[in-house]
């Protein structure tokens, strides 16, 4: 069974326990994996952004890279958790919010899964409609039927078109920035320097809710690792891979839009591409434009399952899913995102840059809680098999937890500055939004004080549960071999 499980091509498990038995991969994998994901359209979009948005290209190259740099730590401690605990990121949640109380943030999650994943099927069906000659919808239509397929294959495949992503994407890469060097004096937009404080933070923040969001599911990516792989090591390869890729795409972005004279925004796709020129070479640049949207968009959908079996299983306790019932869930996630993205395909630059921004009042918090708790509450001691009973160490409710989490979204609130909203303390602080770095700071200190003070039973160790016969996290989950 274990050499089947290994080797299977549809996955076995989903957010139960992942059994040392069944434990593969290399950690080049993570590096790849996280690569493939971050050199993707998007990201090129997101740089492109902190021009757009005004500001110049020097101090918008630092901005992004600082951002990287605070967002992918943050990501890549996520990351170290995988091979330890066996589980899927927000499993482990149910330790700083109760099994019932996991819910909260889960929900939360979700609604980003379905923000990425639409607002990425945007730009694929540009790509694709080009290539094939048919109309955005259309593309994303054909974009959303291959997101199903792989979604529903699950963790091997994942990895595997992360790997030939990242191949495709790293020649793409290179051969789109010759050609932009051919066209444009990349010297003389370095030399323009106006540095602005509201524009640096601006390109910081992008990028560092670019790396935040890959927090609540990264370790579901790094949880089949055997279990005596170096924390450090994993944290070093998922975060490089995800730093490196993510500046580089950004990178690509910001010297596009420095020298699109307003051409970029609102055709992304075709600029990019047409920096190549036309004919074969322009139909290649398509097709790695959507390939490389296939890694991210079904990590999103993948995740979004996981969530929805994570919500169910902590209320009821056990969650039958046959493949079938698999299928439905991913159709109707892939379905709703896909509509989503029909409906605003042509708002589509605006929208994202609020939504990303926004994203980060709801997970900064989170991560912090979960990080503090992992690394100096609990320290890695979990009671695995007690995140399955709403009556045992963990509860159904986490008082401390929520309040935390709560709280560490509405200390945000004055200084958020999105379409959505904005508030109070922007204008005084010059329109920058500094609200992620509080969500950080101020809900971690006040977890750590409290959980010091006032935490629930810590076991002595890391608790396990028997990797023979049943599987406690959701039993019925071997029903989709």
């Amino acid at each position: 069974m274990a050499a089947h499980d290994t080797t299977a091509l549809i996955e076995r498990r989903s957010i139960d326990y992942i059994p040392e038995a069944e434990r593969h991969g290399r950690l080049f994998s993570q590096f790849t994996l996280w690569m493939g994901a971050n050199l993707q359209i998007t990201a090129i979009v997101t740089g492109a952004l902190a021009v757009v948005l005004g500001g110049d290209v020097f101090w918008s190259l630092i901005g992004l890279l600082v951002g990287q740099l605070i967002g992918g730590g943050v990501m890549a401690l996520h990351a170290a958790q995988g091979p330890k605990l066996g589980l899927p990121q927000m499993i482990s949640s149910r330790v700083q919010f109760g099994v019932y109380g996991a819910a909260i943030p889960i929900v939360l999650v979700c609604l980003m899964y379905l923000g990425f994943t639409a607002t990425g099927t945007v730009l694929s069906g540009q790509a694709l409609g080009q290539l094939f000659g048919v109309s955005d919808s259309v593309g994303i239509l054909i974009f959303a039927s291959v997101i199903v397929l792989v979604t529903v294959l699950g963790y091997r495949v994942i990895h595997f078109i992360g790997r030939v992503a990242s191949v495709i994407g790293v020649i793409a890469f290179v051969y789109l920035f010759s050609r932009l060097m051919s066209q444009t004096d990349v010297g003389a937009l370095l030399q323009i320097r106006h540095f602005s404080w509201s524009s640096f933070l601006l390109a910081v923040s992008l990028a560092a809710s670019w790396q935040i969001a890959f927090g609540p599911y990264v370790a579901d990516y790094s949880r089949y690792l055997p279990s005596s792989t170096s924390s450090v090591k994993t944290f070093l390869a998922a975060g490089a891979g995800s730093v490196v890729g993510a500046q580089v795409a950004m990178v690509l972005g910001v010297f596009a839009a420095a020298m699109s004279n307003g051409q970029f925004a609102g055709h992304e796709v075709a600029y990019i591409v047409g920096l190549s020129g036309t004919g074969a070479t322009a139909a290649l640049l398509y097709f790695s434009i959507a390939f490389g949207k296939v890694t991210i968009s079904t990590l999103n959908s993948y995740g979004s399952f996981m969530c929805i079996a994570t919500i169910v299983s902590g209320f009821r306790g056990r969650l039958e899913v046959t493949r079938l019932q698999r299928l439905v869930f991913v159709l109707a996630i892939v379905g709703t995102a896909t509509l989503i993205a029909l409906l605003g395909q042509h708002s589509f630059l605006g929208a994202f840059k609020s939504f990303i921004l926004f994203l980060l009042a709801f997970f900064t918090p989170w991560s912090a809680i979960n990080l503090v708790d992992y690394y100096c509450i609990t320290r890695e001691r979990y009671d695995v098999p007690a995140l399955a009973d709403p009556n045992g160490r963990y509860g159904r409710w986490n008082l401390l937890g929520i309040s935390v989490y709560v709280f560490g979204v509405l200390v945000q609130l004055p200084f958020i500055s999105t379409k959505f909203y904005t508030g109070p303390l922007v204008a005084a602080m010059g329109d920058v939004d500094i609200s992620w770095i509080i969500g950080l700071v101020l809900p971690a200190a006040l977890y750590y004080v409290c959980a010091k003070k006032w935490h629930g039973t810590v076991p002595d160790h890391l608790i396990l549960p028997t990797e023979q016969g049943a599987l406690p996290i959701t039993t019925g989950l071997a029903a989709q071999a």
